[in-house]
């Protein structure tokens, strides 16, 4: 007798994949390096610097201050980041165009959604629900959920696992080449994300590039057919 086969999955990073965060991650950054009376930043040199969490954010931003940033510890620094991020973090941050349109017409065939972030969960968790799309998702795995985070390949296996999926029948998207990175090391096709932060020679890799979210739908069924 012939079982059914699990449904398709399609994972999704969240920072500049998603959801365009910049405005909201670098008006924290400024309001971070004002506050240790450094100068602020602006957000065209922010944005190189996500994709690894919010500590490698943190370190890079301090890194970019120079010899005045040498004394700060950034383990102090990187919680002082959270407590003002957590609840600035939607002032400005909306979905990209057409994201919630992709969303629905994966869901209507036949697709489960699941989030895979290097932002600790219960922040992706607040934003998600913030912005009315935690409804879309079975599972979100943040960069604390696990024992290791993007790119290592657990992490996103391990959100497989948790939205009750199959590697097999799993697809990931994202900007970053932590994306791409655990995609290949977990045998899944990757689709890069060319609207979103990361640098063209970060798609390397990648099974597939878009241009656009609107894209992901079409090549996610050409990539795992029902």
């Amino acid at each position: 007798m012939m079982t059914a086969s699990p449904p398709r999955l399609a994972v999704f990073d969240m920072d500049g994949t998603l959801i365009d965060s910049l405005p909201d991650l670098a008006a924290c950054a400024s309001r971070l390096l004002v506050h240790y009376s450094l100068p602020p930043i602006t957000p065209d040199l922010v944005r190189p610097m996500i994709g690894d969490g919010v500590a490698v954010l943190v370190r890079r931003l301090l890194a970019h201050a120079g010899p005045s940033a040498a004394g700060i510890d950034p383990t102090e620094a990187t919680t002082r980041y959270m407590a003002d991020y957590t609840p600035h973090s939607t002032d400005l941050s909306r979905p990209f165009p057409g994201t919630e349109a992709v969303l629905e017409s994966l869901r209507a065939d036949g697709w489960h959604m699941a989030v895979c972030t290097n932002k600790p969960v219960a922040a992706a968790r607040h934003i998600l629900q913030a912005l009315d799309l935690e409804k879309w998702f079975v599972a979100v795995g943040g960069g604390d959920s696990f024992s290791a985070r993007k790119p290592d390949p657990c992490h996103l296996l391990g959100t497989i696992e948790l939205a009750g999926g199959d590697p097999r029948r799993a697809i990931m998207t994202g900007d970053h080449r932590n994306d791409v990175a655990c995609a290949m090391a977990a045998h899944i096709p990757a689709i890069f994300a060319r609207w979103g932060y990361g640098r063209p020679e970060m798609e390397a890799g990648a099974t597939v590039g878009a241009d656009s979210i609107a894209e992901v739908a079409r090549l996610a069924g050409e990539l795992i057919p029902a």
